[in-house]
């Protein structure tokens, strides 16, 4: 759990602050699940500049409860907590120093979002609240005070956690877990997952992923690794302390962020899937009489592929629907091993390239219409797709037909703008396998494409 939480403060000189207003969603890393939002009195003169800043005056604070008053609150929402806030330091020092003065160590783990973005989200031209979300496309309220930019926060550390492929947020937040001596149950931990698409991660009692995975339903997938008797299963339910998990609402979304984050993590029980799971592509070369043949053949990283598989098998067999479809040659893409004419245009489905009959310039135009169809080779589009929430949607970029990334918005916007929405995007790296997953994804689900 997080307690993200937010102050307004009286101004003045250091240690010397007294608290106006507190602000504290718990976040459970995907929702929020608990609340308090309260004015306070701090017992002091708060300074000219600071009441023309936040709208707080002396006269709201007259009836408001004084620390002492709200401090068991605090205490109990941020319970088993790490707390976050944007510059921490200022926040947490301050709320410590309030509780030294009622004679409480009020000592919590914290992270600071402004620390967090600088490594997340480097080249910023500023990193104060306010600026940072507006150039995120995040819509903010009530702009200093504490309410609006707690939640502000909330999510922009959503987003925060969402860029950190490494995960390194989340291994923290278990090793904690770790030392408070809380002792995992299978079950329990399962009961604590969502019946909902998204990524999940199986840690060790390091905090170190030992296995990422995903699917449609997170804890069904979890309950069968837990539940299960291969040599795979067993070795995960003898390490797993903890299951962390992002929910994605798009199966594209899972789907390249598995791809993607295993190679980058290499989980111990990942191994096959370190290495590119599509080893078989499709080529295009041309025959000495200048027809255009598709060939399926062994991955090669050095030559252009128009899309990949993961068996020989499974092309072999793309290959010959599209040759039916656009209607080539069986003998020219190497599926009819004959001297004399093919298959297809003995059901007269070839216009009989294969025995010199169709000019190689007419043949070719349905080659590479089936290669214009069937690539996004120098598109640029973003690829719309479910969210997280009804209200929320995905966007996958692709730009000059490099796979850029990913972001959720809720906002129009947000995707419309290409500079927000830039700065909302994930990262990820483009290559063969993530290619194809998107390839295959747009092939099997209908989505909205948008072009720019």
């Amino acid at each position: 759990m997080y307690a993200i939480l937010d102050i307004e403060t009286t101004g003045g000189q250091y240690n010397e602050e007294g608290i106006t207003e507190i602000a504290i969603y718990k976040f459970d890393g995907h929702e929020v699940v608990d609340q308090f939002i309260s004015l306070v009195n701090p017992e002091k003169p708060i300074q000219p500049f600071v009441v023309k800043l936040t709208g707080i005056n002396s006269a709201m604070l007259r009836s408001a409860p004084k620390f002492y008053e709200v401090a068991k609150r605090i205490i109990e929402i941020t319970e088993g907590c790490v707390v976050v806030a944007h510059n921490a330091s200022f926040d947490y020092r301050v709320i410590r120093t309030e509780f030294k003065r009622l004679g409480y160590d009020y000592n919590k783990p914290t992270l600071c979002t402004v620390e967090l973005a600088k490594k997340l989200i480097p080249e910023q031209k500023s990193y104060s609240l306010g600026k940072l979300v507006r150039g995120l496309g995040i819509p903010i309220a009530d702009r200093h005070r504490a309410s609006g930019d707690a939640m502000a926060t909330v999510k922009l550390f959503k987003l925060l956690l969402s860029k950190d492929k490494e995960k390194e947020i989340v291994k923290s937040f278990v090793k904690t877990e770790v030392k408070s001596g809380m002792s995992p149950k299978l079950l329990d931990i399962v009961e604590n997952l969502p019946s909902k698409t998204g990524i999940y991660y199986i840690h060790n009692e390091e905090g170190d992923v030992i296995y990422i995975g995903k699917s449609k339903n997170i804890k069904k997938r979890v309950n069968q690794h837990f539940t299960g008797s291969s040599n795979k299963s067993k070795k995960i339910q003898r390490d797993v302390y903890a299951v962390t998990y992002e929910e994605t609402g798009s199966e594209l979304i899972a789907l390249l962020k598995e791809s993607e984050e295993i190679k980058i993590n290499k989980p111990i029980y990942n191994r096959a899937q370190r290495r590119t799971i599509f080893q078989w592509a499709l080529y295009q070369e041309k025959t000495e009489k200048g027809y255009l043949a598709l060939k399926v053949q062994k991955a090669d990283g050095r030559k252009k592929e128009i899309t990949s598989f993961s068996t020989q098998a499974e092309g072999k067999a793309f290959l010959f629907k599209v040759t039916e479809k656009y209607n080539l040659c069986q003998k020219i893409n190497g599926l009819y091993d004959t001297k004399k004419s093919c298959f297809q245009y003995d059901i007269k489905q070839c216009y009989g390239a294969c025995i010199d009959k169709e000019q190689p310039e007419l043949y070719n135009i349905r080659v590479n219409e089936y290669i214009k169809e069937n690539s996004f080779q120098n598109n640029n589009m973003v690829i719309v797709d479910k969210g997280r929430t009804i209200e929320e949607k995905s966007a996958i970029l692709v730009e000059n037909g490099i796979y850029k990334g990913y972001c959720f918005y809720d906002l129009n916007y947000q995707i419309t703008n290409i500079d927000i929405l830039k700065n909302l995007i994930i990262p990820m790296q483009h290559n063969r396998d993530i290619k194809t997953i998107i390839q295959s994804y747009m092939k099997k689900h209908k989505v909205k494409v948008v072009s720019f």
